[in-house]
């Protein structure tokens, strides 16, 4: 397995060096292959799908956790071999196996106590664990041949986990309480400083007692890390200064793919990990800095990721509505991080059904093509990746990708690994030094972004409200009036009838009973006029 960071580094300069295109001479359309829609949706069978995947996938870090320390296993079949980073996804796991009922509370809490007393007694280099451990001694398992000490990203995945688990278990009871102490202790331990005190001011991935900083990787932006920062702008004992933040990490490079201007990192997006792993639990609707607004950078990231696979990658490896989605995976030659700049026609499950709150549609698509594939199926739900153009099927499932898929299914179920993560004093502590404030949203559909190729933005009925959700923001309040009209003009639903609303960003569900088709929302009152196209699905 190749580190994300390394290989990401490592791909940029290869672009910058060859000189990458903008997009390929090859176009491709759609698929133009769309199943009967009914005169009204239903969410019975989506419902059943994402409850069926979530369970499935969830059962990796249940059933195949490590039996000594309960930490994930890298993947299946790594034997003893525990992941630090993917454990933290885990964790986070466990909290949605509790809320849905798969397990109960008591059983999580054995778990986690089980877990925080291994990590208790591993090693440790300044307080930062591991890439990999041995799940039985704590430990270290080398990741490469100089990176057998601390690895503070991984570490930072970890501890959101445990914040994670702190917040949820949160009654009065002995167990709860020692679970809560353990978990901040654990936390208040990990010297974020340490990282940042080789003398230049940068933060730093790696420190080995044998290489000291000798894998040389300061933590520059944009990638799977913004977590990190913000943890180590937090920590309660060992905080980084907020300058190291920004000499380090902001990365104001910008540019347009797909039809799609980023602010900030790759023009591209690069792998759609990077909309994920900061985001498990940090609600980007609630994030803004000077560089960017979070949501519409991932909403964009995951457009771009679609967009590429529709329309310019190569027709031979058979991108379709339901056939997209590329991130960091096994691949046929090993492990890649395939992105629209290296992509060889292997998709990730994870990629897209991570993806479910930016785009809950096009991501249904995929969830519903996936289910079809027998061979893509596994003892934990999908398996980890496929190429239709090479007719390969891995086998194995991976702790990273597998987390990813059963959390953010549910902060867009649910919103709850956002609700309790983000809630933190101490988390909240650190996005401030970070610069990152929550926005002022202008009134009107702030968090929708049309397909630039349509104009419309597809919206899917949501499994579990049995209604179609739209942000809606207000920036001054007052009484307004939301409606939902014929594309010709004529209102079929009065949403708000002159309603009284505050300012901020308001979560409105509707059409109910509104046959599927094409439709424009549209908010009046303070002065405003504001419209959108969407199509119901």
């Amino acid at each position: 397995m190749i580190r994300h960071g390394l290989l990401y580094l490592y791909l940029v300069l290869l672009c910058a060096s060859i000189g990458c295109k903008d997009k390929p001479e090859e176009q491709q359309a759609p698929d133009p292959d769309k199943p009967e829609e009914p005169a009204v949706a239903s969410t019975t069978a989506d419902k059943a799908l994402l409850d069926k995947v979530q369970e499935a996938t969830f059962r990796y870090f249940w059933d195949y956790a490590h039996p000594a320390s309960g930490m994930a296993r890298e993947r299946t079949g790594s034997g003893d071999l525990v992941t630090s980073g993917g454990s933290g996804f885990g964790m986070q796991a466990l909290v949605v196996g509790v809320e849905r009922g798969w397990i109960s509370r008591q059983q999580a809490l054995e778990r986690l106590h089980k877990i925080t007393d291994y990590l208790a007694k591993a090693d440790r280099f300044h307080g930062a664990w591991p890439h990999w451990m041995n799940g039985n001694t704590g430990a270290v398992i080398p990741f490469s041949a100089k990176d057998n000490g601390g690895d503070l990203v991984e570490t930072s995945f970890l501890i959101n986990g445990l914040l994670v688990a702190r917040a949820y278990f949160n009654g009065s009871d002995v167990q709860e309480e020692a679970l809560r102490n353990k978990i901040t202790k654990l936390w208040e331990e990990v010297e974020w400083d340490w990282y940042a005190s080789r003398g230049d001011g940068l933060l730093y991935w790696h420190w080995s007692p044998n290489f000291g900083w000798e894998m040389n990787m300061p933590i520059h932006g944009w990638n799977e890390a913004l977590i990190t920062y913000i943890l180590a702008l937090a920590s309660p004992t060992h905080a980084i200064a907020p300058p190291v933040y920004q000499r380090t990490w902001v990365n104001r490079k910008s540019g347009t793919y797909e039809g799609y201007r980023l602010e900030m990192g790759p023009g591209y997006g690069g792998p759609l990990f990077f909309a994920h792993y900061s985001f498990l639990s940090l609600d980007p609707k609630q994030m803004e800095d000077q560089l960017t607004n979070y949501w519409l950078h991932n909403l964009k990231h995951t457009l771009i990721n679609r967009g590429w696979s529709l329309y310019s990658a190569p027709k031979s490896y058979g991108y379709s509505s339901g056939n997209w989605g590329l991130t960091a995976s096994d691949d046929p030659g090993g492990y890649l991080a395939h992105e629209p700049l290296n992509d060889n026609g292997t998709i990730a499950p994870t990629a897209a059904l991570s993806s479910f709150p930016y785009t809950p549609f096009y991501s249904m698509q995929a969830l519903r093509n996936f289910n079809g594939m027998q061979q893509l199926w596994g003892a934990y739900g999908f398996k980890d990746a496929y190429n239709k153009s090479r007719n390969w099927f891995a086998s194995d499932h991976l702790a990273i990708d597998q987390g990813p898929i059963v959390i953010m299914v549910e902060n867009y179920r649910s919103g709850l690994l956002w609700s309790l993560f983000t809630g933190l004093p101490e988390v909240q502590a650190g996005l401030a030094k970070a610069g990152i404030r929550k926005p002022v949203y202008e009134s009107g559909f702030p968090l929708a972004i049309p397909d630039v190729r349509s104009g419309v933005v597809d919206l899917l009925k949501h499994p579990d409200k049995d209604a179609y959700l739209v942000g809606v923001g207000i920036k001054a309040g007052g009484s307004y009036t939301l409606t939902l009209e014929t594309t010709a003009g004529s209102v079929v639903e009065t949403i708000w009838d002159n309603k009284s609303k505050t300012e901020g960003l308001h979560e409105v569900a509707f059409g109910k009973a509104i046959p599927v088709g094409a439709y424009n929302l549209r908010l009046k009152g303070g002065g405003i006029d504001k419209e959108l196209a969407v199509y119901l699905r």
